[in-house]
């Protein structure tokens, strides 16, 4: 680099790197600021999922979410992921009939993947992720005789599937969590869970069909459920799930058994907090969905309102 070129570029020299090998620079009044190269979203999932999502459904839903934006941009490059960039794909992904639920999450993977390329240096800056309003649906959870019907489907299809869907709606766990249980998690007749969403270890106790579901499992290594296949256990749901005569419902979902759990558990009287504690929720706000289904509270009322009249 020649002494013009050292005055342009504010006094600083970089050597020569040799043909093949080049580098773009800007420049500021404190020196030069390398320029980012160009990246897609596809680049950016590929450098980064296996840091940022563990192995799991989780993950496979991310990449499926991300996917699908990669192609709403078309696969574009960019440096600055933009806020009308961002407001488009909310616009396209609400033209795609997704509810406002299923955007935040996506826009939940997007966000953090965003974060973590510009904390690497692959863009140059972030938009602003705004939370899109979200209705309070219809809260799906089995009744006993619907359970009893399903369980009795799913065992005829897999005793395995059967002890696992016994031990999530008896434990309230996801489906990952479970799979990820080791038998050293397994301690006088109680369980813990380490790899959680939330990223924070929870211990509940087992009640005593668990407990069965968890001996007769007991030859399997290095935990009861570590063989499963999410997809498979998926599959043997939705046939098991058209044969319990549920097969209509499409909120009837692997999912439903943990909302089963927290439904038994308020509807018998159950506060709430400790809702929150044996769910392993970050926030009471999200027990609350649970919260119409604690109608004894308000028994007192009706005494009162009574007496009124009178």
């Amino acid at each position: 680099m020649g002494q013009d070129a050292e005055k342009q570029a504010g006094g600083f020299s970089f050597p020569d790197m040799g043909p093949g090998y080049e580098v773009n620079y800007s420049f500021s009044p404190q020196g030069p600021v390398g320029v980012v190269k160009e990246t897609t979203l596809g680049e950016l999932l590929q450098r980064y999922a296996d840091i940022l999502w563990e192995e799991g459904s989780h993950k496979y839903n991310v990449k499926a979410f991300i996917g699908e934006l990669d192609e709403i941009l078309i696969c574009a490059k960019f440096s600055t992921f933009s806020q009308e960039m961002l407001d488009s794909l909310i616009g396209a992904l609400r033209k795609r009939g997704n509810s406002n639920a299923t955007i935040n999450r996506k826009m939940a993977a997007l966000s953090k993947l965003l974060r973590k390329a510009y904390k690497m240096g692959d863009i140059h800056s972030l938009p602003e992720f705004r939370r899109q309003k979200e209705r309070a649906g219809r809260l799906r959870f089995l009744e006993v005789a619907e359970e009893e019907a399903l369980f009795r489907e799913i065992g005829n299809r897999s005793q395995l599937y059967l002890q696992l869907s016994i031990f999530l709606v008896d434990t309230g766990a996801r489906l990952g969590e479970s799979i990820s249980l080791k038998w050293n998690d397994v301690y006088e007749g109680r369980v813990t869970f380490w790899v959680t969403k939330s990223g924070r270890s929870r211990t509940v106790p087992l009640t005593s069909r668990a407990k069965v579901a968890m001996e007769t499992l007991a030859d399997r290594s290095p935990g009861p459920f570590s063989s499963v296949d999410p997809q498979k256990y998926r599959a043997v749901w939705n046939s098991a799930k058209l044969d319990a005569g549920l097969g209509d419902e499409e909120d009837i979902v692997p999912h439903v058994l943990r909302h089963t759990c927290a439904s038994r558990l308020v509807r018998g009287g159950i506060d709430l907090r400790r809702v929150q504690m044996w769910l392993g929720h970050q926030t009471l706000e999200m027990t609350m969905r649970y919260a119409h289904l604690a109608s004894h509270d308000l028994d007192m009322c009706v005494p009162v309102l009574e007496r009124h009249v009178k």
